[in-house]
């Protein structure tokens, strides 16, 4: 019998760049700890009756030991997470990286223990963040107006898209399919890996390249299982994470491409807004990003990428 149970829950496929993740994760910790773990991997808790965001109360709970989530859900918990959210300002994966594993980064870790019963135990790469949609192209803020989109349960998200025009309708992931099939929504946003994994693209013919988000992926740990482990064992859950999360990135960097390839052209069109039209979105949303800055403190604007 094992010595120790770990459970990693998820809310994807198992081709999803999270669950492949995992599989590395599950690799290595039974290459170091053999036979004293059990380790189980729910893919997919919606396919079990569960809300996405259920995830959240099952690692606190330790009904799960880990799990994968949008960080955007927990800047209600530490609200320098927000930094993230800032629409338009993150535009490359360096700048991210160089955010998570900074001392921004470490400093949400500290806050979130503090704050919840789990830990982020690694910061993965949700992906960059595109619109699509069944009704129109987009290319300018007045494409959007009064398309309603798909939100996650972020209020600064959802007023930068209320800014951006759009009607923003917050949704948990399980609904999400059902509402793009159904016309609940006419667009959403989500990086192509999850518009093509979710089958979004069957629905929403033009795909445009907004890249408007950066969406971190956090890794949770329940905080009470992770503190009590040996000293070994956690060292060897750390390793795992060490050789699992930059293979999840490797596999995140990889899939924008792969989804371009795999669309067909004949189903979706796929729109790379010129700087022009990427203006006329940083201009809308200006407001927006300037009252969110307002409320963090100065020192933290080191931590955003300049240009």
């Amino acid at each position: 019998m094992a010595e120790f149970d770990i459970t990693f829950s998820g809310y994807q496929g198992p081709r999803s760049v999270h669950n492949r993740a995992v599989q590395v994760f599950a690799d290595h910790l039974a290459g170091s700890l053999g036979d004293r773990v059990g380790f189980e991997h729910v893919l997919n808790v919606t396919e079990h009756g569960r809300k996405a965001a259920d995830l959240l109360d099952m690692v606190a709970t330790g009904e799960t030991t880990l799990c994968y989530f949008s960080s955007s859900y927990l800047a209600g918990r530490v609200p320098e997470i927000a930094l993230f959210d800032l629409p338009f300002v993150i535009r490359d994966r360096a700048q991210a990286y160089a955010m998570l594993d900074g001392p921004l980064g470490r400093l949400i870790m500290d806050k979130m223990a503090e704050a919840a019963d789990f830990r982020i135990v690694a910061w993965w790469d949700n992906g960059f963040r595109h619109f699509s949609n069944g009704v129109r192209p987009i290319h300018t803020p007045a494409d959007c107006q009064g398309l309603r989109i798909r939100t996650l349960f972020s209020q600064l998200q959802q007023d930068s898209f209320a800014a951006m025009g759009f009607d923003p309708v917050p949704l948990d992931v399980a609904d999400l399919p059902g509402a793009c099939a159904d016309g609940t929504v006419d667009a959403q946003e989500n990086p192509l890996t999850n518009t093509f994994n979710f089958g979004i693209n069957e629905h929403h013919r033009w795909i445009t390249m907004s890249g408007h988000f950066f969406g971190p992926c956090v890794v949770l740990a329940h905080k009470a299982t992770w503190d009590a482990w040996p000293e070994d064992v956690r060292t060897a859950v750390q390793a795992a994470l060490a050789e699992a999360t930059p293979a999840q990135r490797g596999f995140a960097a990889g899939e924008d491409d792969e989804m371009k390839a795999r669309l067909d052209p004949a189903k979706n069109e796929l729109i790379e807004l010129t700087e022009a039209e990427r203006a006329e979105f940083v201009a809308a949303v200006r407001p927006v990003v300037d009252k969110a800055m307002a409320g963090f403190r100065d020192d933290l604007f080191e931590y955003l990428p300049r240009g």
